[in-house]
């Protein structure tokens, strides 16, 4: 494909070879090539290699458009706009089109009416992919003018006649015209708004009020939903479910490593943003937490647990550490195991509980945390030997550690640690992160394994904790 944005007139681009084709061509093609070239299709969609990218490749070289259908927080909106970068980089459009009408083919009566006066000197402009995207969430007052269009006021007042097509404000849909155009959440649109894009979907053109108006449209139409089993706001319709070419199901992570590799990548735990370092342990403890959260039988299944609630753990933990250094004095916030119980309180109202939970839902996710914890002890460090660290409650001494404890307090509280190197490399924490946060980090959960293993006690108070044997 000729792609050269210096070109201004149609003649220009004749002369240049370029050639017209649809979006799902162009798509297709790009596609294709990538796949040739062992080349990341979807960049930053994670855990849907070998499940849902398979069917959405299929549907995409098949020119289908297309329902996601999943649960909340799954990355449906993600996986719709990184589509956009399966098209051609920068594309042609007649200067001025409200429509982006392809030079070779204008369809709009403006646009035909400049070529027919301009012919080959018709001015084009260029459009990046970027530019080539359209998305509507679903809303109660989202209207057909919204989506299709309508009569423009102004265009009236200023004394052309009511049923000239040059009076059509066009809506989102045609404005995406020649890209990609997604409705977020489509169940949520009344039924009587569905119908309107039953032409988009089919005949692939467009109806305004009375106009004699019927205006192709080069588009490829992306939805999202909810499965029908957990949405009862409302439902597809049956002609326009129909009309989609595919249904691709997502889902949520399937194992952990896909977990951690999700909260990474989303969660804002670069230092020079959030300013606080959130160790490797404490973001497998969220990983664990998260998929124990929706195994539970305590949790409504229909409703899911978001993607997003194990990123915002991350974050809320990470931002107790940054409270911490902000309030001590602390120069280097790293997360520790006192910042999780935070993330209980602070998520609580993401999660939908079984109506018999009622009132046990902090205690539920507390017992859970418990839960993650333990795991990731056992997984990490639960083959150690770590009498030196129990031999500091000999005699009945005792640890006092918490949220607003320094790190250089803890470790001046639990004295020189025989194998602490050995710990901090267990945990992923290797030659360069020996500071004392990183030191106050490790200790602290190896003393909360150690407690959630039965060889100590703990005392908890608000926001302290009381290790003791």
């Amino acid at each position: 494909m000729h792609q050269n944005p210096e070109l201004h007139t149609l003649r220009e681009l004749r002369q240049s070879g370029h050639i017209h084709r649809t979006v799902k061509a162009e798509i297709r093609a790009n596609l294709l090539a990538r796949l040739r070239a062992g080349e990341d299709r979807f960049p930053g969609i994670v855990g849907f290699d070998d499940t849902v990218l398979p069917h959405l490749e299929r549907a995409l070289l098949a020119g289908h458009d297309l329902v996601l259908l999943g649960e909340r927080g799954q990355g449906k909106t993600r996986l719709i706009r990184t589509v956009t970068g399966l098209l051609d980089e920068w594309t042609p459009i007649v200067a001025g089109c409200e429509i982006n009408d392809h030079p070779y083919a204008p369809s709009c009566v403006r646009c035909r009416r400049l070529a027919a006066e301009a012919s080959e000197d018709l001015p084009i402009a260029w459009k990046h992919r970027d530019e080539r995207y359209g998305e509507k969430l679903a809303t109660p007052d989202t209207s057909v003018g919204d989506l299709i269009g309508d009569v423009d006021p102004i265009k009236i007042a200023e004394g052309r006649t009511l049923g000239d097509p040059e009076t059509v404000h066009y809506g989102l849909v045609p404005r995406s015209n020649r890209g990609v155009f997604s409705v977020n959440e489509l169940p949520d649109l009344a039924e009587r708004i569905q119908v309107s894009l039953l032409n988009v979907l089919e005949e692939r053109d467009i109806q305004v009020r009375g106009y004699n108006l019927r205006l192709p449209l080069d588009i490829l139409l992306i939805a999202s939903a909810n499965p029908e089993d957990y949405t009862n706001r409302g439902r597809i319709i049956t002609p326009l479910k129909d009309r989609f070419g595919a249904e691709v199901r997502t889902h949520y992570p399937l194992d952990l490593d896909t977990e951690l590799r999700l909260i990474r990548q989303e969660a804002t735990l670069d230092w020079s943003e959030l300013g606080a370092e959130l160790p490797d342990h404490l973001v497998e403890v969220i990983a664990r937490f998260t998929r124990l959260v929706r195994e539970s039988t305590a949790v409504d299944s229909r409703s899911g647990v978001s993607a997003r609630f194990s990123i915002a753990a991350a974050e809320s933990a990470a931002a107790s550490a940054v409270r911490r250094a902000a309030l001590t004095g602390e120069e280097h916030a790293v997360t520790r195991v006192c910042d999780l119980p935070s993330v209980v309180h602070t998520l609580r109202g993401k999660v939908e509980f079984e109506v018999s939970e009622e009132g046990r839902e902090t205690d539920v996710l507390t017992h859970l945390l418990r839960r993650a914890t333990a795991e990731t002890f056992r997984g990490t460090l639960g083959g150690m030997d770590l009498s030196a660290l129990l031999a500091k409650f000999d005699d009945g001494a005792q640890v006092e550690s918490g949220e607003l404890i320094k790190a250089g307090e803890l470790l001046r509280r639990i004295g020189p640690v025989d194998g602490l190197a050995k710990i901090m490399s267990k945990l992923g924490m290797g030659e360069g992160e020996e500071s004392p946060g990183h030191a106050a980090a490790a200790l602290e959960f190896a003393l909360e394994g150690l407690f959630l293993m039965r060889r100590l006690s703990k005392d908890v108070t608000e926001g302290n904790a009381i290790y003791r044997t």
